[in-house]
C-alpha cells in the first residue's frame, strides 16, 4: 500500500531516532478528526434541510463593496489581488482616476474601472484600465511576477494584456499590446505556464479546436490543432476552459468534457488516451472543477494524480428547466503519470478513475489547494449550469477534501456555511495567511442588484479549521528565508514556534489565475526537509529554544515547479503558518 507523503516523512523520522513520533501520531489524528472553530448557525445539510451543528471554519466580510464583481483573480507576490470583471455592460462603481484613459469606442463610452487591485492589509481597492472586454479570458503568471492575461469577447477576442505587480502604494496598472495578438480569438480559453518560464499555452475557447504559444517560439508561428476537443464539441459545447495542468515529465495532462490526454507540446503528439471520467460532462457550461493534487519529494515528484470533483447534467444548459436539475455529486481521481502497458506478456495496466461521492451536488465550485495538502471544495450551486440565470440552490457549505486518507475513508468533511451565494462568476484564491479569498458572482449580463442572485460586490475569507487558536501552540513562523532558489540546490529556512511539534514540512504554493471554477496553474508541492535544528544565541536564553533552522533542498526541475512566485508555507504537526513569497529561478 502506498503511503501519503506525511506518513512517509514520519516513517523517515522514526527511523532516524525521533523522540516525538507518539506526539505525532496523536497531533495528526487530532487535526484530521477534531473540530475545530466552531459557528453557530444554520448549515446546510446533506439532503438540503437546515442544521444547528457546529461546524468547523469561519467567515469574515472583507469589504462591503469591491465596487465590481470580479469574474477572475489572482493574487500577487506583493500581497495584492488582481479583480477583473468585463467591459461593454456600462459603468461600475468607482471612477477611473483624472489622468486615466476611459473606454471611448463604437461600443461604449465610460470612464470607470472595470478592474480594481485589491489590498490584502487593508481591505482597500484602487481602480486599474482596462479598455477592451475581458469577459470570460484566461491567464496566469510570468517567472517574473507578470500577470499575462489573453483573450475575451468582442473587441478584446484576440488581445494580450500585461500587468506587472507592484507593492499596493504603487501605481502599476494593465497595458494592451500594440504588437502582438492571439492567432485565434480566444474565449473561454485556458492559459499554463510552460517550464521555461516565459512562456504559456493557450489552450481551446468557443469554438477553436486548437491551442497556441504567447509568446511565439518563431516568427509567424500559428496555431496547432488539437482532435480532442473536437472530439468533446457536443450540442452544448461542454469544453469551454479545458482543465490543463503541467506534470512531471514535462507533458500536459488536458481534460475536456469528460475525456482526456497526455500532450507532449513540443512534438504535439497525443502521448496517451485516459478512460472516459465516468458520470455528467465537467467542463464549462456544466462547469466542475480539477486540481493537480500535492507533488512531494518523498517519490522524487514523479506521482502526479488528478481530481475532478462536480459538473451538470447533459443538456441542463439547453434546457428550459436546467436550472432545476441536480448537479453532479461525484469526484474522480486519476493518477495521470501512470503509462499504459500493453503487448506480448504484458499486463494492461491503464490508470483508471477511482470515484468518490462529495456530500453535496456542486456546479461551478471552486478547487482551492490548502496549505495543509487538502483540497478546499468552495463556492457553486446544487443545481443548474453556468450562465445567466442558469442555477438554484447555492451551495453555501464549503467542502474538505483530505487528500492524503486511505481511499476507504469518507475524505469529505463538512464546514461552516457562509450566508452569501456565490454561484456564477465567483472567485475562491490562497492567501498567504492561509485564508480562502472570496469574491465575485454576477448570474447577469449587466450589474443587477435584485433578484434572487443579485450582482455580489462584497469580498470575504474563509478560515479554514487550521487556523483555530488551539493550534497556536505549534504554529509555525519563518524568520529567515531566500528570495530566490535554485532548481536542485539546498537552501536554509529559519522559523520559530511556541514548542516543536514534528513533523516540521515545508509546502510551496503557486498563486494561480482563478476564474470559472478553475484555477489556472494552481499547484503545490511538499518539499525535502531536515530535522530541525535549535539555533544557539548566546546570552538568548529561552528565546534561542524557540528557533530552528532547516535544510531544504529545491524542486529538481521546471517541469516539477515551473519559475514563478511561490508561497513558502511552514507546517508543524499539519498546522500551516503564514507563508512568505519566495521565487522559483534556474
Amino acid at each position: 500500500m502506498k503511503m501519503s507523503p506525511l506518513e512517509q516523512q514520519r516513517r523517515r523520522r522514526r527511523l532516524m531516532g525521533g523522540k516525538d513520533a507518539q506526539v505525532v501520531s496523536l497531533a495528526m489524528s487530532l487535526l484530521l478528526f477534531s473540530v475545530t472553530i466552531l459557528v453557530l448557525g444554520p448549515a446546510v445539510g446533506v439532503n438540503g434541510s437546515i442544521q444547528d451543528t457546529p461546524l468547523p471554519g469561519s467567515w469574515e466580510l472583507l469589504l462591503k463593496n469591491a465596487s465590481i464583481a470580479s469574474m477572475h483573480t489572482a493574487i500577487t507576490h506583493f500581497n495584492t489581488a488582481i479583480f477583473l470583471d468585463r467591459t461593454l455592460v456600462g459603468p461600475s462603481q468607482i471612477a477611473l482616476p483624472k489622468g486615466h484613459e476611459c473606454r471611448i469606442n463604437p461600443l461604449e463610452h465610460d470612464c470607470t474601472a472595470r478592474s480594481v487591485m485589491f489590498d490584502l492589509g487593508s481591505n482597500t481597492v484602487r481602480p486599474l484600465d482596462i479598455l477592451t472586454d475581458t469577459w470570460c479570458s484566461s491567464g496566469q503568471f510570468f517567472a517574473n511576477g507578470t500577470m499575462v492575461q489573453t483573450g475575451g469577447d468582442s473587441n478584446g477576442f484576440t488581445k494580450i494584456r500585461t500587468l506587472a505587480p507592484c507593492p499596493a502604494s504603487g501605481d502599476c496598472d494593465w497595458v494592451e499590446s500594440t504588437i502582438e495578438t492571439l492567432t485565434d480569438g480566444r474565449w473561454y480559453s485556458t492559459n499554463q505556464l510552460l517550464p521555461e518560464g516565459s512562456r504559456q499555452i493557450v489552450v481551446g475557447g468557443r469554438g477553436v479546436f486548437n491551442y497556441e504559444f504567447v509568446p511565439k517560439r518563431f516568427p509567424g508561428e500559428g496555431a496547432f490543432p488539437l482532435q480532442l476537443l473536437v472530439e468533446t464539441n457536443d450540442g452544448e459545447n461542454d469544453n469551454y476552459y479545458p482543465f490543463v495542468h503541467l506534470l512531471p515529465n514535462g507533458h500536459l495532462f488536458i481534460f475536456a468534457n469528460r475525456d482526456s490526454i497526455l500532450l507532449d507540446y513540443t512534438t504535439g503528439k497525443v502521448v496517451q488516451q485516459f478512460p472516459t471520467i465516468p458520470g455528467e460532462p465537467r467542463n464549462y457550461p456544466l462547469s466542475g472543477s480539477s486540481v493537480l493534487l500535492p507533488l512531494s519529494f518523498a517519490d522524487g515528484y514523479s506521482t502526479a494524480s488528478v481530481l475532478i470533483c462536480g459538473g451538470g447534467q447533459a443538456g441542463a444548459f439547453d434546457n428550459p428547466n436546467g436550472f432545476n436539475l441536480p448537479a453532479s455529486q461525484t469526484c474522480g481521481r486519476l493518477e495521470v503519470t501512470t503509462t499504459t502497458t500493453r503487448g506480448a506478456g504484458s499486463s494492461n495496466s491503464e490508470p483508471q478513475w477511482l470515484m468518490e461521492t462529495m456530500p453535496f451536488r456542486r456546479v461551478m465550485g471552486d478547487m482551492v489547494l490548502l496549505p495543509t495538502g487538502d483540497v478546499l471544495l468552495i463556492n457553486g450551486a446544487q443545481s443548474g449550469t453556468a450562465g445567466w440565470g442558469k442555477a438554484s440552490n447555492p451551495a453555501l457549505n464549503p467542502v474538505r477534501y483530505q487528500t492524503f486518507l486511505h481511499p476507504a475513508a469518507n475524505r469529505f468533511q463538512v464546514l461552516a456555511p457562509s450566508t452569501i451565494p456565490r454561484v456564477y462568476h465567483s472567485t475562491a484564491n490562497l492567501r498567504p495567511d492561509g485564508r480562502i479569498l472570496v469574491a465575485g458572482s454576477n448570474t447577469h449580463q449587466h450589474d443587477t442588484f435584485t433578484g434572487v442572485f443579485p450582482t455580489e460586490l462584497r469580498v470575504e475569507a474563509f478560515s479554514p479549521q487550521y487556523l483555530s487558536e488551539r493550534f497556536d501552540f505549534r504554529r509555525p513562523q519563518i524568520t529567515a528565508a531566500p528570495a530566490r532558489i535554485t532548481y536542485g540546490k539546498d537552501f536554509a529556512v529559519t522559523f520559530s514556534a511556541p514548542s516543536r511539534k514534528d513533523p516540521f514540512e515545508l509546502h510551496m504554493a503557486s498563486a494561480p489565475y482563478t476564474t470559472h471554477a478553475y484555477s489556472q496553474g494552481q499547484r503545490l508541492l511538499i518539499l525535502q526537509v531536515s530535522d530541525p535544528v535549535p539555533v544557539q544565541q548566546a546570552g538568548a536564553g529561552a528565546a534561542a529554544a524557540s528557533r530552528f533552522t532547516v535544510t531544504v533542498t529545491a524542486p529538481p526541475n521546471a517541469n516539477v515547479a515551473p519559475p514563478q512566485y511561490y508561497m513558502l508555507f511552514p507546517m508543524q504537526a499539519g498546522t500551516p503558518g503564514n507563508a512568505v513569497w519566495i521565487q522559483m529561478v534556474y
